[in-house]
């Protein structure tokens, strides 16, 4: 796997892009190729995409493994010793598989194309439509004409209004936004996670989703198994619960440590299912729920 710019371009000259609806079309036509321009690293001939932060998967790696490792080596022992020996090994067999689940739902995430949208190779030409957009863009010219800031599209009867991005020189389709990590267009575009290194669009926000619900799952079962293992000692040693901890300190370090990853990505998981059940990505979501009263950039 190699870090380089490169450019993915198709050596044909296109139109525009397409909406979701009948009458959602735009006709505008442009000089030269549709391109894809990023700061990506690539490998098995462009099949797996990663972002230019890659390298925070290993620390997440670390993050999801060393604790589950832990909990094999120190504590798990003690569970299938006071367990029945059939629950005991299965409890260990789960956690190793259930954090194999994980880490191939995290290489899923980073490694697809989270949607990219082609950017052109050069400005946008104006068409006859351009008489019917009220909103012109006033802080730049190409070829003698003002490109308009805002379109509006007819989709499925609602108006619709896209923006013009001008980095990639493209109205964005909804609820598309513009990376400034990637340097690229996404459709349906999340944010882009340092955890993965990647932005969370279209087509990886699924894999997200389960990647983030998940961890949250992994570590509540860590979390559980840690106080059944500090239970046990307490009750072998009739002892209190900090003697307990002294006893196996490696039980205290994670049930810290996943009691605070699970508010973490419990949280964040309880966001998105707001975001599934109602049907939006955070920019609208923030938005229409208040955050803009309570910010003046808003």
């Amino acid at each position: 796997m190699r870090f380089s710019l490169q450019i993915l371009a198709t050596n044909v000259n296109c139109k525009g892009f397409q909406l979701d609806g009948d009458s959602a079309s735009a006709s505008f036509v442009f000089r030269g190729s549709c391109i894809c321009f990023c700061l990506k690293r690539f490998c098995l001939g462009g099949r797996l995409i990663f972002g230019p932060d890659a390298r925070s998967l290993f620390l997440t790696t670390f993050l999801i493994v060393a604790p589950v490792i832990l909990f094999c080596a120190f504590v798990s022992h003690r569970l299938i010793n006071e367990l029945p020996h059939q629950l005991g090994n299965a409890i260990v067999a789960i956690s190793t598989v259930f954090t194999v689940y994980v880490i191939l739902l995290l290489l899923i995430t980073s490694g697809i194309d989270p949607a990219i949208v082609p950017r052109h190779s050069c400005p946008l030409e104006l068409d006859d439509e351009v008489s019917s957009i009220s909103a012109l863009w006033e802080g730049s010219q190409i070829d003698g004409s003002r490109l308009p800031l805002i379109k509006d599209f007819i989709v499925n009867g609602v108006v619709i209004k896209v923006k013009y991005c001008q980095t990639c020189m493209l109205y964005r389709p909804p609820r598309c936004s513009h990376c400034s990590i990637c340097n690229n267009c996404v459709e349906r575009f999340d944010h882009h996670c340092p955890w993965v290194g990647q932005c969370i669009g279209k087509r990886n926000y699924r894999f997200f989703f389960m990647f983030v619900s998940s961890t949250t799952m992994l570590s509540l079962y860590v979390f559980t198994f840690g106080w059944v293992g500090i239970r046990k000692i307490m009750d072998g040693h009739h002892c209190g619960l900090w003697r307990a901890f002294r006893k196996s300190p490696v039980s205290g370090f994670l049930i810290v440590f996943t009691f605070i990853a699970a508010w973490f990505v419990g949280g964040l998981t309880a966001f998105h299912l707001c975001l599934i059940f109602s049907n939006q990505v955070p920019v609208t979501y923030l938005f229409y729920c208040g955050i803009h009263i309570l910010s003046p950039l808003f």
